[in-house]
């Protein structure tokens, strides 16, 4: 695994798209929660796209269960965690993309912290699918099934104390509590940080961020 910062990687990646015959080429991008996965693969979308690679994004966290069905399983304090995702409806998604033109993706809006379904439309002219998502390269089942679609694996790099005041942060500007902002960081989304580095296969590139 080679450690990149973003404009290796670019150039990674312009080599590899150019040797490219496939109807479409899947990147995945994994990282902790706070690691830049969402600005890095819009980033990516916009470089690669402007290349003549027109690209589009497939968000593990359009695939969040409903808070309504969380709470049934008793896992809305856990929402986020690999068990809170539809593992197999993102299977479903993905190999669609892989063999049809045209297919509506669902995305997670953080305004309202829900996914809205059939949200995005990928085009048949979309040549480049970037995966982005915390557990994407878990080597667990169901999620190593993932694997199997991917051309480029990219784990994103960022220190520990780094994540801890992104994701304090993003929860400030929810304007929630302090102890529920505690809870959410230090119980949920840190540990899930930890799991993602611990138990992912090994990328063939680390980009650090």
């Amino acid at each position: 695994m080679s450690d990149l910062n973003y404009s290796e990687l670019l150039i990674k990646l312009f080599d590899k798209l150019k040797n490219n015959s496939k109807h479409r080429y899947f990147i995945a991008l994994s990282g902790p929660p706070a690691s830049g996965k969402s600005t890095i693969s819009e980033k990516l979308v916009k470089d690669l796209t402007f290349k003549g690679y027109t690209s589009s994004i497939l968000q593990m966290d359009g695939f969040h269960y409903d808070n309504e069905i969380l709470k049934q399983k008793s896992l809305l304090l856990k929402k986020g965690a690999p068990e809170t995702f539809d593992v197999m409806g993102f299977l479903n998604f993905l190999s669609r993309l892989q063999n049809e033109d045209e297919v509506a993706i669902p995305i997670f809006d953080r305004s309202i912290e829900l996914s809205r379904s059939s949200a995005v439309i990928i085009s048949k002219e979309t040549r480049v699918i970037i995966v982005e998502g915390n557990y994407i390269l878990l080597k667990t089942h169901p999620w190593s099934e993932l694997n199997k679609f991917f051309n480029t694996t990219i784990m994103i790099s960022t220190k520990h104390e780094i994540l801890e005041r992104r994701l304090i942060e993003r929860w400030k500007s929810f304007n929630i509590p302090e102890e529920e902002i505690k809870q959410k960081v230090f119980e949920n989304d840190l540990p899930n940080g930890v799991n993602v580095y611990k138990n992912s296969i090994l990328a063939d590139y680390n980009l650090l961020n």
